[in-house]
C-alpha cells in the first residue's frame, strides 16, 4: 500500500504531516502563518489560518489541473453578406455557451484567482463528434437551435463553432488563499470550522468534493463546485440551521453532523448524487442528557462524539439508511478533539499530554476498535527558525483553548457563569481558565494529602499554548505512554458512565493556588457546558497582541522562565484576583484590560527532548490498513524496554518457560496430526534394487511413482449433465535422470459399472479455478477439449483443497514441460474475466511460417495478482492496470496467491487488493393506471435481473464474484452506464431488449435502471503498486529481444481521461521515476505506442489520433494529428506493431489501417478485418492476437476465445485466417513481448535463402507495392465467402506422431471415454493403482472424426472445405487429428450461412465469426458469466 499522510497542528500553530511510512513529523516550512484546523483528503489539505481565511495546499503531481473554458461564435447567412455577424433580434448571442442564452465574449474570460494561469490563447476546436472538420471549425444547421452538422448544405442558413482556451492551476505544494469575496460582497463573518468529504458520493472521474464550514456567529456555509478542475470551488452557500452550530463534520459519502451551541447535536439528511448539501436537519440528543456534546467527528458508517466531560462516545447503528443510528456507546479514555480518516479509522487527541492517539482494531466487523495507542514519534530533525506573529499564535491558541465563545454571546461572563465554568472545566473541550492543562501522570489530591507538591500551572482564559509557555515543563510533559491499551468500557444509552475510564488516572489539579479537596476536583470533572471567549482580532498594524495569563500565576515565574518568554514583556496590568471562590476576579479576568502582553519572537518552542503538544489532527488523506502494521510503532524505544525486561528474568525461568514452549509445541502437533487423520498418504513405490548382474542400465531404468488421491465430484460431460461423486486420483513418476510426469485419473460408476477416464498432465494445457458461491470447482483442459469448449470440471469438498489440488497439478504440469522460476522477459500474458493472471511460455514454433504450432497446444500457467488489462514487452516490462484503476508493476518473482512454498518465489511477492463493482438492473413497465410499476407482462424479463434478464438477481440474493471478495459498500444506482441517465438513474426502451437511451420519449414503455455495489479483494503477488495516478490505458514499446533500450517509452491514460507518458522505465527499474502530461483538448481512452516510436491514441468521443515527432529525444511528441474513423464507427481500441496497426470499435469489428509508410505514418485507410472482436494485440513481429466473442465449440457458443491470426507475412500483414486457443471466459490477452523469430522454411531445394529487411526497408518495400497496387483495382488476399468457391486453408495436416507417454501401457481394454482421448496410444497406459475391469458408456460425442464427418460438418455449416486441402490432407496419412482438420477451413473460425441479406453490410473480402450481429450489452454480460468451467 502507497504511504499516505496524515495532518496535525500544534498548539502553536504549525502544520505537521505524518507519512505512513515515516516515523517522524514533517513541518509544513511553505505555511506564512499559523493555522487553527486543517481537513485532508487524498488530494489537498484545507485549513484555517489565524487571520480566519481558509487556504489550500494541493498537492503536487505529475498531472497538471487544467480547466477548459470554450465559447460559441454563432453566425446567420444572408443573401448579401453571406454567414456574417448579422444575427436576427431573436437569435442567441454572437458570442454564447452551447445552449445559445448566455453572453461569452472572448474578452470577458477572467481567472478566477491570482492561483490560476492561461496555457495560450484561444483556438478553435476543429473535431466535431469525433470527426474532424473543415479548417475553420464551422457546423451547419437549419436554424438555432437544430442538430448540426460538419457537412455544409443548401439549406443552412446558421452555423457556429467553438473557440477553446486553457487555464491551469499553479498553487501546487502551497497555501494559496480562498477567495471570500462573493457575487454580493465579502462573507459577513470569518469561519472557525471547517470539514470536508464526500469524495465518495459519485463515481465522477471529475472527483467531485464537498466542504462544509462554520463563522463565528454559527451559521454553516457550504462551497460549491469543487472538483478535480476547479480544486477552489466556485462560491459559498449559506445552509439553514435551526441554532448555532460550534463544529461540523462530513464524512466521505454522505454523512454530516454538527454541533449547537446547547450540546445537541444535527444530522443533515437528504444528501445525494444530485443534491451534495442535503434539505433538512434532524437533532439528536447528546449521549448524556446533563452534559451537552463538544466534538463530532463522523466516517462512513461510524460516528464519534465528545461531552464537555471529555469523554469519547461510539454512535450504533449507522448507515446510509439510518444517518440518525441508533443509540450511544461509551468508550474508553478522554479526548479533547476527535476525527475519523479512511476505512473509519480513528485518530483523536488526549486531554491528559495533548498526544495524537490512533484506534487499534478498527474493521469493517468491529468499528469501534479496540483500545488507543500513542503515536509517539519525533518531529523532523531540521528545526528551522520559525518567527511567529504574537496575534497569530494568541489567535491560534485561543481557537485551540479550552474555551471558545460566538462573537453573538457576552464578552464579559458573570460572575456565576466563570466560577460555574471554572468548576466544570474538566469536561471542556480544551483546558479551564484555572486548571488548565492537566499534567499526565498525576494524582488527584485529596484532604489527607494536600501536602503534596503541586505543578505550578497558571490560570490562562483563552491561549491553551500560553499556558504550556509559563508552566513547569517537567510537570508539563509528565508520562506520555497515554491511556492503556484495554478494551472498550461500553455504556449503554441511559446509564451513567463512570467518571474515569479503565486504567486512568485522575489528575492533581491545582485552581489558581487554592487548596482543593478530592470532593471540589471530582465535581469539577462534571461541570457546567463550556463557554466561548472571544479572541481579539489580529492586528495588521504589528501593535501588541493580548494574551490572558493571570497575574497570581505570574508571580510563581522562574528566571528562566520569564527569559524564555522573551524581552518583550512590557507592562503588567493587574486585574481582579483569579481564585476559584472570587466572585469578580472572575469576570473581569476575561476582559482584556487584565493580561499580560508578550511579543513570542521565540526560535524554538519546544525543547529539545520535548514531543509537540498538538491541537488538531486530520486522518482524511490517510489510508491505514487494519491488517498492516504501522511504521510509527516501531519506534527504537521498544528495544530498551526488551532488553530490560529481558534483564529481569532468571535462568530458573528461563527454563521454565522453555519446557513449557516445548510442551505446547508437541501438543500442538499431536492436535494437527489428528485433524489430519482422514487424508489420505501419498504412495511411494519405488522399483526394487538391481542385482549385480544387471549393471548400471538396470539401476538408470529405477523409478518411483507417487500417487495422490481424493474424493471430488465430476460435471459429467454426457446429458444429463450433473455432478457425479468420483476418485480422483494423480499419479506422478520421476526418472533416474529427474524427468517428471504424471496422469490424471478420474474413478466413477456409470450403471454401476466402475469406469475411469484419464489424461496425461504433459497435455494438460491450462488449469482454471472457477469459483462460486454452490461449488470449489476447477477446470483441467487439454488441447482437444480446448477445441471443444468443453473442459474436464472437478469440484472439491473445501476451498482449501482446491486450491492445495491446483497447486500441487500447477507444479506437476511445469515438471513435465520443464518450467520453472519466473515468466521469461518474451512472456505471453493473458487475464480471464475475473481478474486471474496466466503466462505462457512461446518456443520459437509458435509464429513459425507457415506451419505455425497451434495455439490450443500452448500451456499456460497462473500468476498470483488480479488484474484488468496487462502489457509488457521483450525487455522484462510488465505492467498492469486494476479494477480500480490502480497501476502495477511486476517485480521479477512468480506464484503468490494460493501458491505456497516450492511454487511461489520467497521474495518480491506482495500484497494486492483490487476493488470491483457487481451489477444488478432494476426493470419496470408502463401501464396506464399506476405508470412505471415493477409488475411486467408474464413474458418479461425479471423485475430486478442481470444485463441479460435471463437471471434474477436481486440486492439480497446477490453475493460478491467469489468468497474472496467482501463488500464494501452499499447498493446504489449507477449512473455511468453507457448512453446516458435522467436524473434519477433510469433508462428507457420501447421494450426489453432495446436500444436504452437517457430520456424518455412517447414510444418508452419500459425503463431500467442499474444499481451497483463494490467488493474488494485482498490477495499476494509479484505486483508492486505505483501510485498515486489511477489509470486505465496502459502501452510499452514493442522491441527485439536482442536490443537495448536506455529508457522503455511506456504511454498511459489516466481515468480522467489524461494522456502520460512514463520516464525513467527501464529494466532495472521497471516502475520508472516519473510522469509526464501530454496535453490533448479531450479525454482519451486508450493509447499503443509502436515500433520506430508510432503512437496512436484514440478519444472517447471515438476519435482517432496520431502523435507526431515523439523519438527516444522527444519522449512526448510535438503534436497530435486527427484521422478519421471508419464510416459510422467508434473505435474504443488501438494496437500498434512494428508496422501495423489494428483497432477495434465499439461495435466489436476488427480494423486495419492501410498506407502506414515512414513518409506518411497516419495511413490512408480502414479495412474490415473481423466483427465480434472485443481486444487486439499486436506484437513486436506484426503478429496479430485478438480475444474473440461466439466462437462455435462442440456444445454451445464460447464468449471471451484466444484466436490468433495465421498467414501473417511482411507483405501481408493482414493475414489469412484464424486460429483459436484456449477460452472461452478469457477477457485481455498481449504478445508484445514475443519478438521470438522462428527460423522460415524453404518450400525447395534451389529457394534462395531468406532475405533480411530492416524496419526502413520493409516500409518503404510496402509503400512501393501499395503504389504499385493504386494503377490497379485492388484485390483481395483473402478468399470469397461464396460457397460455391470455397477458400483454401493455408495450414497442412500435421503428420507427426504426438508424444507417448513414457509409462507403461495398460494390459486392460481400454473403456470408451465420452470425452476424446488426449493421448494417441492404441492402449491407455498402465496405471499403478489397481484397476477395474471396465465397459466403456456409450459415448455421445465421437472420439475421433474422419474426413467425411468433417465435410458433412462443413457442408452443413454452408461453406464447403477446398478439395485441394482434402487431398493434401489425405496424403499426409491417417494420422491427422481432429484439431487440424478443423483447422484447414478458411477465413473463419467457423462455417456460417451465407445470409443474402447481410451482403452490403460490409465488405466482401471481410471475415466474421459465427454471428454477425453486433454484440449488444446483454451478450457482453454473457460473456462475464461463460467463465470455463462454471456451472450451465
Amino acid at each position: 500500500m502507497p504511504s499516505s499522510l496524515l495532518w496535525a497542528v500544534d498548539v502553536y500553530g504549525r502544520v505537521y504531516s505524518l507519512s505512513t511510512a515515516a516515523q517522524q513529523w514533517d513541518q509544513c516550512r511553505d505555511a506564512a502563518m499559523e493555522f487553527k484546523r486543517v481537513t485532508a483528503v487524498r488530494q489537498c489539505c484545507w485549513g484555517i489560518a489565524c487571520d480566519h481565511n481558509i487556504y489550500l495546499n494541493v498537492h503536487a503531481s505529475d498531472l497538471p489541473i487544467r480547466y477548459q473554458e470554450d465559447a460559441f461564435e454563432n453566425q446567420r447567412w444572408n443573401p448579401v453578406d453571406s454567414f456574417s455577424e448579422r444575427l436576427l433580434p431573436s437569435d442567441r448571442w454572437q458570442w454564447s455557451d452551447v445552449t445559445g442564452l448566455q453572453h461569452r465574449p472572448l474578452d470577458g474570460f477572467q481567472l478566477p484567482s491570482a492561483n490560476w494561469e492561461w496555457e495560450a490563447d484561444w483556438y478553435i476546436d476543429e473535431n466535431f463528434g469525433g470527426e474532424p472538420t473543415d479548417k475553420g471549425g464551422w457546423t451547419y444547421a437549419i436554424d438555432f437551435p437544430a442538430t448540426y452538422t460538419r457537412d455544409k448544405k443548401w439549406n443552412s442558413c446558421v452555423r457556429r463553432r467553438r473557440w477553446i482556451r486553457n487555464r491551469r492551476y499553479k498553487a501546487r505544494d502551497s497555501w494559496a488563499k480562498i477567495p471570500s469575496e462573493q457575487a454580493a460582497g465579502p462573507l459577513p463573518d470569518p469561519f472557525n470550522d471547517i470539514s470536508a468529504g464526500g469524495w465518495e458520493l459519485t463515481d465522477d472521474p471529475a472527483g467531485r468534493l464537498s466542504l462544509w464550514a462554520v463563522s463565528l456567529q454559527g451559521k454553516v456555509w457550504f462551497r460549491d463546485g469543487i472538483c478535480h478542475n476547479n480544486p477552489e470551488g466556485s462560491a459559498w452557500e449559506e445552509v439553514n440551521i435551526p441554532g448555532e452550530v460550534v463544529q461540523i463534520s462530513c464524512g466521505p459519502v454522505d454523512l454530516v453532523w454538527a454541533v449547537l451551541w446547547e450540546g445537541q447535536l444535527l444530522v443533515r439528511e437528504g444528501i445525494t448524487r444530485d443534491c451534495p448539501k442535503g434539505n433538512s436537519w434532524v437533532v439528536v440528543d447528546s449521549p448524556s442528557p446533563d452534559i451537552g456534546a463538544i466534538h463530532v467527528a463522523v466516517g462512513v458508517n461510524v460516528v464519534w462524539a465528545i461531552t464537555k466531560d471529555n469523554k469519547v462516545w461510539f454512535r450504533r447503528g449507522v448507515n446510509s439508511h439510518n444517518p440518525c443510528g441508533s443509540g450511544w456507546i461509551g468508550m474508553v479514555g478522554e479526548m479533547v478533539m476527535i476525527n475519523v480518516g479512511l476505512n473509519d479509522q480513528v485518530w483523536a487527541i488526549s486531554c491528559e499530554d495533548r498526544a495524537v492517539y490512533f484506534r487499534q482494531g478498527v474493521t469493517s466487523s468491529e468499528l469501534s476498535g479496540k483500545a488507543w495507542k500513542a503515536v509517539s514519534v519525533p518531529r523532523d530533525s531540521d528545526r528551522s527558525a520559525s518567527s511567529a506573529s504574537n496575534g497569530s499564535m494568541h489567535s491560534a491558541g485561543c481557537f485551540f483553548g479550552g474555551e471558545v465563545r460566538l462573537q453573538s454571546q457576552a464578552s464579559v461572563l458573570s460572575d456565576v457563569d466563570s466560577d460555574s465554568e471554572r468548576r466544570g472545566s474538566v469536561g471542556g473541550l480544551l483546558p479551564d481558565p484555572d486548571t488548565s492543562p492537566i499534567p499526565m501522570g498525576t494524582t488527584i489530591s485529596t484532604a489527607t494529602d494536600v501536602d503534596m507538591p503541586k505543578p505550578r500551572i497558571p490560570k490562562v482564559t483563552s491561549d491553551s499554548f500560553i499556558s504550556e509557555l509559563v508552566s513547569d515543563r517537567e510537570g508539563q510533559v509528565g508520562r506520555r505512554d497515554g491511556p492503556p491499551s484495554t478494551s472498550s468500557i461500553i455504556h449503554e444509552e441511559g446509564e451513567q458512565p463512570s467518571l474515569m475510564g479503565e486504567g486512568s488516572e485522575v489528575e492533581n489539579v491545582d485552581l489558581g493556588g487554592d487548596a482543593t479537596s478530592g470532593a471540589d476536583a471530582a465535581a469539577a470533572a462534571v461541570g457546567a457546558p463550556p463557554t466561548l471567549v472571544l479572541s481579539p482580532s489580529q492586528s495588521s498594524s504589528g501593535g501588541p497582541q493580548w494574551s490572558n495569563v493571570d497575574l497570581e500565576e505570574a508571580q510563581h515565574l522562574s528566571p528562566e522562565e520569564v527569559q524564555r518568554l522573551g524581552d518583550g514583556l512590557t507592562h503588567l496590568t493587574v486585574g481582579g484576583g483569579g481564585g476559584a471562590a472570587g466572585g469578580d476576579g472572575g469576570a473581569d479576568s476575561c476582559s482584556l484590560s487584565s493580561v499580560v502582553t508578550y511579543h513570542m519572537g521565540l526560535e524554538e518552542l519546544y525543547g529539545p527532548d520535548e514531543r509537540p503538544l498538538w491541537a488538531w489532527v486530520s486522518g482524511g488523506a490517510c489510508a491505514v490498513d487494519c491488517h498492516s502494521p504501522l511504521a510509527w510503532f516501531n519506534s527504537i524505544g521498544t528495544n530498551s524496554s526488551a532488553q530490560s525486561m529481558s534483564l529481569s528474568i532468571t535462568p530458573a525461568q528461563s527454563a521454565a518457560w522453555r519446557k513449557q514452549i516445548f510442551e505446547q509445541l508437541n501438543e500442538r502437533s499431536r492436535r494437527e496430526m489428528d485433524n489430519f487423520k482422514h487424508y489420505e498418504q501419498a504412495i511411494e513405490q519405488e522399483a526394487s534394487a538391481p542385482s549385480s548382474e544387471e549393471g548400471e542400465e538396470a539401476l538408470a531404468a529405477k523409478k518411483s511413482v507417487w500417487v495422490k488421491k481424493g474424493a471430488m465430484q465430476w460435471w459429467r460431460d454426457w446429458k444429463p449433465h450433473k455432478w457425479t461423486d468420483i476418485r480422483f486420483a494423480l499419479e506422478q513418476f520421476s526418472g533416474a535422470e529427474g524427468n517428471k510426469d504424471g496422469i490424471l485419473f478420474i474413478y466413477y460408476t456409470f450403471n454401476e459399472e466402475k469406469k475411469y477416464l484419464h489424461a496425461f498432465v504433459n497435455e494438460v494445457t491450462v488449469l482454471v479455478p472457477v469459483l462460486n458461491e454452490a461449488k470449489h470447482t476447477f477446470a483441467i483442459y487439454t488441447a482437444e477439449r480446448t477445441k471443444q469448449r468443453w473442459p474436464i470440471r472437478v469440484a472439491a469438498p473445501t476451498e482449501l483443497e482446491m486450491y492445495d489440488w491446483l497447486a500441487l497439478l500447477s507444479v506437476s504440469c511445469c515438471d513435465s514441460r520443464g518450467i520453472h522460476g519466473p515468466p521469461s522477459k518474451q512472456a505471453i500474458w493473458s487475464i480471464t474475466c475475473k481478474g486471474d493472471i496466466f503466462v505462457s511460455e512461446p518456443t520459437p514454433e509458435l509464429e513459425a511460417s507457415p506451419y505455425p504450432m497451434p495455439c490450443d497446444q500452448m500451456f499456460w500457467r497462473q500468476v498470483g495478482g488480479h488484474l484488468r488489462i496487462i502489457e509488457c514487452n521483450s525487455q522484462g516490462v510488465v505492467w498492469g492496470i486494476g479494477y480500480d484503476h490502480t497501476a502495477w508493476v511486476h517485480t521479477g518473482g512468480y506464484g503468490g496467491g494460493f501458491f505456497q512454498g516450492l511454487s511461489s518465489s520467497t521474495d518480491n511477492i506482495h500484497t494486492q487488493t483490487d476493488v470491483k463493482s457487481v451489477y444488478i438492473y432494476e426493470n419496470q413497465r408502463w401501464n396506464p393506471v399506476t405508470g412505471y410499476t415493477n409488475k411486467g407482462l408474464p413474458t418479461d424479463r425479471y423485475m430486478w435481473s442481470d444485463a441479460s434478464g435471463l437471471h434474477e438477481c436481486t440486492k439480497t440474493n446477490t453475493k460478491p464474484p467469489s468468497p474472496h471478495w467482501t463488500w464494501v459498500s452499499e447498493w446504489a444506482v449507477d449512473y455511468g452506464v453507457s448512453g446516458g441517465t435522467d436524473r434519477e438513474g433510469w433508462q428507457y426502451a420501447a421494450d426489453f431488449p432495446a436500444s436504452y437511451h437517457g430520456h424518455k420519449t412517447l414510444k418508452d414503455f419500459v425503463r431500467r435502471r442499474r444499481w451497483a455495489r463494490k467488493c474488494k479483494l485482498t490477495t499476494t503477488g509479484p505486483w508492486l503498486e505505483v501510485p498515486p495516478i489511477p489509470l486505465s490505458d496502459i502501452s510499452i514499446l514493442p522491441c527485439s529481444a536482442r536490443g537495448s533500450l536506455e529508457q522503455v517509452p511506456l504511454w498511459a491514460i489516466s481515468n480522467k481521461g489524461d494522456v502520460l507518458c512514463r520516464l525513467g522505465v527501464t529494466q532495472e527499474t521497471p516502475a520508472g521515476v516519473s510522469w509526464l502530461h501530454v496535453g490533448t483538448d479531450q479525454p482519451f481512452k486508450s493509447v499503443s505506442i509502436g515500433g520506430v516510436h508510432q503512437v496512436w491514441a484514440i478519444a472517447r468521443d471515438g476519435s482517432t489520433f496520431y502523435r507526431g515527432a515523439v523519438s527516444a529525444q522527444n519522449p512526448a511528441g510535438d503534436c497530435w494529428y486527427h484521422i478519421p474513423p471508419p464510416a459510422k464507427q467508434k473505435l474504443k481500441q488501438v494496437s500498434v506493431g512494428r508496422t501495423s496497426v489494428y483497432t477495434v470499435d465499439e461495435n466489436g469489428n476488427l480494423w486495419y489501417r492501410h498506407g502506414v509508410t515512414p513518409s506518411y505514418p497516419q495511413g490512408s485507410s480502414w479495412e474490415h478485418i473481423s466483427n465480434n472482436v472485443r481486444k487486439v494485440s499486436v506484437g513486436p513481429l506484426d503478429q496479430v492476437w485478438i480475444i474473440a466473442d461466439k466462437v462455435q465449440g462442440s456444445h454451445s457458443l464460447s464468449c471471451g476465445t484466444v484466436c490468433r491470426r495465421l498467414g501473417v507475412q511482411p507483405m501481408e500483414p493482414k493475414g489469412q485466417s484464424w486460429d483459436y486457443g484456449i477460452g472461452g471466459g478469457w477477457d485481455h490477452i498481449t504478445v508484445r513481448a514475443n519478438s521470438t523469430e522462428a527460423p522460415r522454411i524453404n518450400m525447395g531445394a534451389a529457394a534462395a535463402p531468406p532475405e533480411i529487411l530492416t524496419q526502413q526497408q520493409l516500409l518503404q518495400r510496402r509503400q512501393s507495392q501499395q503504389s504499385q497496387q493504386s494503377q490497379t483495382p485492388p484485390r483481395s488476399p483473402l478468399p470469397s465467402h461464396h460457397p460455391q468457391t470455397p477458400p483454401r486453408s493455408p495450414l497442412p495436416s500435421h503428420t507427426q506422431t504426438p508424444p507417448r507417454s513414457p509409462l507403461p501401457s495398460l494390459t486392460q481394454t481400454p473403456p470408451r471415454s465420452p470425452v476424446p482421448p488426449t493421448h494417441h496410444s492404441q492402449t491407455p497406459p498402465r496405471s499403478p493403482v489397481p484397476s477395474h475391469t471396465q465397459t466403456p458408456p456409450p459415448s455421445p460425442l465421437p472420439s475421433t472424426h474422419t474426413q467425411d464427418e468433417e465435410d458433412a460438418r462443413g457442408s452443413q455449416g454452408g461453406t464447403q472445405v477446398d478439395a485441394q486441402a482434402q487431398e493434401d490432407t489425405q496424403s499426409s496419412g491417417n494420422n491427422t487429428t481432429q484439431g487440424t482438420q478443423a483447422r484447414a477451413r478458411a477465413d473463419t473460425l467457423e462455417p456460417r450461412e451465407q445470409d443474402p441479406e447481410r451482403e452490403d453490410d460490409g465488405p466482401k473480402d471481410s471475415q466474421d465469426f459465427v454471428d454477425t450481429q453486433e454484440p449488444s450489452e446483454e451478450s457482453s454480460q454473457e460473456f462475464q458469466d461463460a467463465q470455463e468451467g462454471h456451472d450451465p
